[in-house]
């Protein structure tokens, strides 16, 4: 705290008694005499007004009671890089650490930061520092030029996470003096971007992972900035009330992940601009209220153009209700894994069985793998309890007769190419599908992990017609743990001390005379 004003005072980030705001008026507010501070918090609960004193309006702000008036000596301005790096590395004003290392996540990466244990108090030996976390430590400014990058060189990773920077040319005056920067976080920095080409070329030319999330910046800003960043590969916009204007043409063109969860302005017509990065493998969109795509370049059975290299896609938290969508994602030609949990869709039972037979060159979903006799098990299943409505449709065993009509083929696009790979569903076996939902066909069962005591004991209704392959993926998902590595077994009350393998993975429940009642035991 100081009673001397920094330069350009209005536009700074500040911090008071703990929290963030940004001054927005310097100046006397009478009738009070002496000079005060006008600041729009970031939480608009901490306020009292508007920007407003007794009639006269001094500032602006966006919530009715985001402003405060504040005296500068209660003000934190912050400090620079170097100054925060010194008393969190060196600790010339005390020690304050445990002397522990701590590992720090910045995007998707874990990476080590370096404790009191490994550097001495003496300035040269932040020359070997490389990861460093500054997070929530008031950096506002560069400080002196040329001074970071005599005192600490090699830097690699850096979190400026929720600090007090003000402007994009502070990020650009401290990241020129960083040769070797690879990975950098700003999440919930409010900064200003300049209106023209804001960054000097070679400023970011290692940069392969930048953070942006919570910070309020616009996809315009994003594109205005990307030239800077020739060799960025993964990029997280999370939680900035995005919305997709324009498409990123010359930029970005070798970024491999984008995350854009929790922008709910987001559609599908949107997803379309950025449908064409070369490189783009991983997208990340999650809580953005996404309910439909479309991707109109491919027919039934068809790969569509767009996301070329989209090997993995993470749609969480959205209003997915319909099977069209799912639909659509087989046309997408890279698709390996996809995460769609939480979704109106994934509340069925047999929702997760459907995805795969649904999706062909699927591998992971959910974050399980999905093995071969999975596959298989929720094809043959798919195609199955699809058969009579296949039928209806016009589809026949005989494919001089199998006409099934354009309704049914949008809706289950890959149910023909399934008939070929299994053969068409026989009428006996279509009549053996309706028992299979019937009440009285279920099974309770408790679910014991034999190995696991902290695990707690679990009770599921399960088809005494489902087989011991489909009772695996079942607890794969449940339990977080890879089909593969899962043995079951049972016992039952009327044959106490006895355990039964199921050792058979095409045999059913019902087939080892699993009762009402019975255990299965798991274990891997």
């Amino acid at each position: 705290m100081s009673d001397i004003l920094p330069l350009d005072v209005v536009g700074r980030r500040v911090e008071v008694n703990g929290e963030f705001a940004t001054v927005r008026f310097c100046g006397d507010v009478p009738p009070v005499a002496g000079l005060w501070l006008g600041v729009e918090w970031d939480n608009p609960e901490r306020g009292k007004h508007d920007g407003s004193h007794e009639g006269t309006m001094y500032f602006k702000c966006r919530h009715p009671t985001g402003g405060s008036f504040v005296r500068p000596n209660k003000v934190n301005f912050g400090v620079d890089f170097l100054t925060a790096l010194k008393k969190r590395y060196v600790l010339e004003d005390g020690s304050d650490d445990d002397g522990k290392s701590y590992s720090l996540k910045v995007g998707s990466k874990q990476v080590q930061t370096v404790g009191f244990d490994n550097i001495t108090k003496k300035q040269s030996q932040l020359r070997a520092l490389q990861n460093i976390s500054l997070w929530k430590c008031a950096v506002s400014h560069a400080g002196e030029q040329g001074r970071i990058a005599e005192a600490c060189p090699n830097i690699r990773v850096v979190n400026l996470s929720k600090n007090l920077l003000s402007s994009w040319a502070e990020v650009v005056l401290i990241a020129e003096q960083l040769n070797n920067l690879e990975v950098l976080d700003l999440s919930e920095n409010k900064l200003q971007f300049p209106s023209d080409s804001p960054t000097p070329t070679g400023t970011f030319s290692n940069l392969k992972i930048l953070v942006l999330n919570k910070m309020g910046i616009t996809w315009a800003e994003v594109l205005r900035c990307a030239p800077s960043w020739p060799v960025l590969e993964e990029l997280y916009l999370k939680s900035n009330s995005i919305s997709i204007s324009e498409r990123p043409v010359n930029v970005l063109q070798k970024m491999r992940l984008l995350d854009l969860s929790s922008n709910p302005a987001i559609d599908e017509n949107q997803l379309c601009l950025i449908a064409y990065l070369p490189r783009l493998e991983h997208l990340l969109i999650s809580d953005i209220g996404l309910s439909s795509i479309h991707f109109p370049d491919a027919g039934i059975g068809c790969k569509t153009s767009m996301f070329p290299s989209l090997q993995y896609l993470v749609v969480n938290d959205n209003q997915i209700s319909e099977w069209s969508f799912i639909n659509e994602l087989d046309k997408l030609q890279s698709l390996q894994a996809l995460s769609c949990t939480r979704n109106p869709l994934t509340e069925g039972d047999k929702s997760e069985e459907i995805i795969i037979a649904k999706i062909g060159q699927l591998k992971t979903l959910n974050r399980c793998q999905i093995l071969p006799e999975e596959r298989r098990g929720a094809e043959l299943d798919y195609r199955k309890t699809f058969g009579n409505e296949w039928k209806k449709a016009g589809g026949h065993p005989d494919p001089d007769k199998n006409r099934p009509n354009a309704e049914f083929l949008l809706a289950h696009p890959r149910y023909e190419l399934l008939c070929c790979k299994y053969g068409a569903p026989e009428d006996e076996e279509l009549k053996t599908q309706q028992p299979f939902m019937l009440k009285n066909q279920l099974l309770t069962l408790k679910i014991k992990c034999s190995n696991q005591a902290e695990q707690k004991v679990l009770e599921k209704q399960l088809p005494d017609s489902m087989t011991i392959q489909k009772v695996k993926g079942l607890l794969s998902r449940l339990l977080k743990v890879p089909v593969s590595e899962l043995l079951l077994s049972y016992e039952s009350p009327k044959m106490p001390g006895r355990e039964i393998e199921l050792e058979n993975d095409l045999q059913s429940l019902q087939f080892y005379s699993v009762e009402n009642g019975d255990c299965l035991l798991v274990r891997w």
